[in-house]
């Protein structure tokens, strides 16, 4: 047991060196931003290169259905997955001593990279932002671009309140052609800025709703009475950012991935973005049959994209 366990140290800190070719899917506790926070590392060949994908939320973990939507990815990188600071298995080692931040998070995620290139005596690793996790994802991209192959944007965030302004404008026109009267009383509830909870719920209650893909109300609103006060600060913080003005320029590769019908992050906002983004090497795909969650809609074609379309370009 004792050889065990040493010889899967080796094969995580130590696969290009010791143990290449070797799959491995392991979790355990690191120190980052003074806490432990809980990671996940999968792969069927530990010599390839490293995939850090930040999931979205704020406060959500994937690691339960994490190879839904990374098995082929693991085929071709070493695949890291994060509890981020007051989420999952990192909540339950140890809750945040100091309030959470953009900021906070911000410096997390570049603790965490950096650590993982150095165990893993690596000078570059991909990034992988879904959802809230753009947000992290699009400032290490600007601050930090020699450390990343490439940043993959998926359903970026790039100016939240505008594209909760156009949601909640679009669910009132439909609930005024549908001319469903508890839709219009709800939404005329709604002010952005979000000012409570309650004002979120609404929001993605008729998103859903319309969409024709209802959500259990008893579910929602369940969901929406557990989400922390402070995870919804975070988001109204996360929010506030315009990234048209904040993140201009980069210099690393960046790959922007969008539902075709994601109203959430609003797939047009994020297709002007790109547009104007100053970047030597800049790609943006739809995803047609998508809508906000990506990866988990089309999954077979969102690992393949990365596979097919990202790694040629970027590991050479």
């Amino acid at each position: 047991m004792q050889f065990f366990k040493l010889f899967i140290i080796l094969i995580i800190f130590y696969p290009g060196r010791v143990f290449a070719q070797t799959p491995i899917d392991t979790s355990m506790a690191v120190k980052i931003g003074g806490i432990k926070q809980w990671i996940n590392i999968s792969t069927n060949d530990t010599s390839k290169p490293l995939l850090l994908f930040l999931s979205g939320g704020p406060g959500e973990s994937s690691m339960d259905y994490k190879d839904d939507f990374t098995k082929k990815l693991q085929e071709q990188f070493v695949v890291v997955n994060w509890d981020q600071r007051e989420s999952g298995k990192t909540l339950q080692l140890n809750a945040s001593p100091e309030p959470l931040t953009v900021e906070r998070y911000q410096q997390d995620t570049h603790e965490l990279i950096t650590y993982l290139l150095h165990h893993f005596n690596r000078p570059k690793l991909y990034l992988v932002g879904f959802s809230w996790g753009t947000v992290l994802g699009i400032k290490m991209a600007q601050q930090y671009p020699t450390l990343l192959y490439a940043y993959i944007a998926v359903s970026q965030l790039v100016n939240q309140n505008k594209s909760e302004q156009l949601l909640l404008q679009r669910s009132k026109e439909q609930a005024t052609e549908a001319k469903n009267q508890t839709a219009l009383t709800e939404l005329s509830l709604i002010k952005i800025p979000f000012v409570n909870k309650d004002q979120l719920y609404y929001q993605r209650k008729w998103l859903f709703t319309f969409s024709n893909n209802p959500i259990s109300d008893t579910a929602l609103r369940k969901e929406f009475d557990e989400f922390p006060n402070s995870m919804f600060m975070l988001f109204g913080e996360a929010s506030k950012i315009d990234f048209t003005k904040k993140v201009q320029a980069l210099q690393c590769p960046i790959y922007f991935f969008a539902g075709r019908n994601d109203y959430q992050t609003n797939h047009e906002l994020a297709y002007s973005y790109y547009q104007q983004l100053k970047a030597k090497n800049k790609y943006f795909y739809w995803f047609e049959k998508s809508a906000h969650v990506v990866p988990f809609t089309e999954p077979d074609l969102f690992q393949q994209t990365i596979i097919d379309k990202v790694l040629p370009e970027t590991f050479k």
